[in-house]
């Protein structure tokens, strides 16, 4: 078990030693963070080694000169010239929101950046200003697309976080795929095998191997399989990376760079870099902000009351089990696998930084 300010330290003491500013790294930390206290610990910790390893093979730039490339009083598109994705996604963001205040909604396309942690971290940001957040990314190709062999798409999340007023918000943060590669990762280093219906093998044959992406497989999108609605999935990751590469320029589909340094890089491209797409729509551009919150928790109260199926279950919200997980969590310690915090300590070793 580990202390949050720790952990934190460690991150911004190898990013700084990697050439980071302070500050990014400080935005790096608090995402990997957030995903560690929210149980979503694929986007946490883990990827923590990736973005060193990216960084040192100058994959990652660690002092980016993000711009702005179009804008209007409504939208903008930026380059996030190859920097961190949490840093290049956190200032896109802020940008979306501040267009919010002055035109009601504000819409950012993103390029050339990188994985930006988990998508629920900037549709959030949204809500302590009484507006509704979207984000969304394209990732690295490991998604076979309905009846394809062929890897296409990224697992390509998206979160909506809806304000409410005595309740707690609405924020659904998924992939789009049927499972996220994080979660394969963490199977794969303790050995254990996974469910049919999550991965397929490099003929399109089901496999319960998590660590099948590296000998040529590929994970399934949302719904596994067409008869139990797989197209719907892909539809889905399709519309992400169109909104996250298309509108901003950046990779699309299986030209959107690995985030692990044992993929190469796409020999062909078109667009550079990872895609994000980010939105903010402020409720009183809609209605008054009371009124609409008073909907808002009718809406949760109804749903939240429905019968459950079993007697010990009950109707959940988006975001109930991240937010609950978040409230007990973070006054504790936090536990990492073992393995991972070999991989750290090693790292620590290289730049000289205290464990």
């Amino acid at each position: 078990m580990y202390s949050k300010s720790s952990l934190k330290n460690i991150i911004i003491g190898v990013l700084d030693k990697l050439g980071v500013p302070e500050k990014d790294g400080q935005i790096t930390a608090d995402v990997l963070l957030s995903a560690e206290l929210r149980n979503i610990p694929s986007h946490g910790l883990i990827r923590f080694p990736d973005y060193v390893r990216l960084i040192e093979s100058g994959r990652i730039n660690p002092m980016p000169s993000i711009k702005t490339l179009h804008e209007t009083i409504s939208t903008a598109v930026i380059d996030g010239d190859s920097g961190l994705g949490m840093v290049v996604a956190l200032r896109s963001m802020e940008a979306a929101i501040e267009k919010a205040k002055k035109a009601g909604s504000g819409w950012v396309a993103v390029k050339n950046s990188n994985h930006y942690g988990i998508a629920g971290y900037y549709s959030m940001m949204a809500l302590k200003h009484d507006m509704a957040g979207i984000s969304m990314t394209n990732a690295n190709p490991l998604v076979a697309p309905t009846f394809s062999k062929d890897r296409l798409l990224g697992t390509n999340p998206i979160s909506i976080a809806i304000p409410a007023g005595e309740q707690p918000p609405f924020v659904a943060d998924m992939a789009t795929a049927s499972v996220a590669r994080g979660k394969l990762h963490i199977k794969q280093i303790n050995n254990e095998k996974i469910k049919f219906g999550y991965v397929q093998d490099v003929d399109g044959n089901p496999s319960d191997d998590p660590g099948i992406l590296v000998k040529g497989g590929a994970i399934l999108p949302l719904g596994s399989s067409y008869e139990y609605g797989s197209h719907k999935g892909y539809c889905l990751a399709a519309a992400i990376d169109i909104f996250s590469a298309i509108f901003s320029g950046a990779g699309f589909g299986p030209f959107v760079p690995p985030s692990v340094v044992y993929l190469e890089p796409p020999k062909e491209t078109h667009g550079t870099g990872t895609g994000h797409f980010f939105g903010a729509l402020k409720i009183d551009a809609f209605q008054t902000k009371e009124e609409f919150k008073q909907k808002m928790d009718k809406w949760i109260e109804t749903f939240r009351n429905a019968k459950p199926t079993k007697e010990n279950d009950r109707v959940l919200i988006p975001g109930d089990p991240e937010r609950e997980a978040e409230t007990a969590n973070k006054d504790k310690p936090i536990s990492i696998d073992e393995k991972l915090i070999k991989q750290i300590k090693i790292i620590c070793k290289k730049y000289d930084v205290n464990f």
